[in-house]
C-alpha cells in the first residue's frame, strides 16, 4: 500500500516539526521492542462485549465497560474532541493527561491530522515505582521520549494495526493480534479502536518504554 505508507510517513514528518528534540519519521519496520510488564489489571476492567458508537467505529476489549456511558469521557464524547482533550475527559487516563501536559504536548497532539495513540491507564502508570515516575515527570526530555513512543501516524483500525510501526520517538512498536486479543510490545489492549476527532486510541495496561 504505497499510498498509505507515504501518508503515514508524511504525517510523522509533519508532526515531528512541532515536537521537541527533532522527533521525525523512521525508516525500516522490521524490528520490535522488548515486551513490557503485563501484570495486574484494574478490577473495574470487567469483560464486555464490543460497543458500537454513533461515530461508526466499533470498540473491542475487556476494558471497554469501564469507559463512561455518557459525557465527555464516553465513546461518543471522545469522538467529538481532539485526542489530548478527549483523553482529559476520560477518568481512566488522568496520569497520562498530566504527563502530556507536563511535556507540553497537548497542542501538538490536538493539532495533528491523524494519529494512533496507545494510552496507558492510571493503573498502568501505578506499576512504575512512585520515585521513578516522579523523576520522569520532572525530566521533560525523557518524558517526551516516552510519550511520543506511544504515538504512530495514521488512524489505524484493528485490521490495519497488526505489525511493526514507526513511532514519533524515532523508534518502533510491534502490535500483535486482533479484536479477540491484542498486545503492543507485550502490553495488553484493554479497549481498542476508540475514535477521537483526530486520532484512534488503544487503551493499554502497561506503559511502553523506548528501547
Amino acid at each position: 500500500m504505497k499510498r498509505t505508507n507515504a501518508r503515514r510517513a508524511a504525517g510523522i514528518a509533519a508532526l515531528a516539526l512541532t515536537v521537541p528534540f527533532g522527533l521525525a519519521a523512521c525508516g525500516s519496520d522490521d524490528s520490535s521492542n522488548a515486551a513490557t510488564d503485563t501484570g495486574s489489571k484494574s478490577p473495574s476492567m470487567a469483560k464486555s462485549s464490543d460497543s458500537s458508537m454513533d461515530a461508526g467505529a466499533q470498540t473491542f476489549g475487556p476494558g471497554c465497560s469501564a469507559i463512561p456511558s455518557s459525557g465527555g469521557g464516553s465513546f461518543n464524547g471522545m469522538a467529538t474532541a481532539p485526542v489530548a482533550s478527549a483523553a482529559s475527559a476520560n477518568p481512566l487516563l488522568k496520569t497520562l493527561v498530566a504527563a502530556v501536559t507536563k511535556a507540553g504536548l497537548v497542542d501538538t497532539l490536538n493539532s495533528a491530522d491523524a494519529l494512533t495513540v496507545f494510552a496507558p491507564t492510571d493503573d498502568a502508570f501505578a506499576k512504575i515505582p512512585s520515585k521513578d515516575l516522579n523523576a520522569v515527570l520532572k525530566d521533560k526530555a525523557t518524558l517526551t521520549k516516552i510519550l511520543t513512543h506511544h504515538v504512530i501516524a495514521g488512524q489505524l483500525s484493528p485490521d490495519q494495526i497488526d505489525g511493526t510501526h514507526d513511532t514519533l520517538a524515532k523508534d518502533q512498536v510491534t502490535v500483535k493480534g486482533d479484536t479477540s486479543g491484542m498486545t503492543v510490545d507485550g502490553a495488553k489492549v484493554l479497549c481498542g479502536n476508540i475514535p477521537t476527532a483526530n486520532a484512534t486510541v488503544y487503551v493499554i495496561d502497561s506503559v511502553l518504554m523506548p528501547s
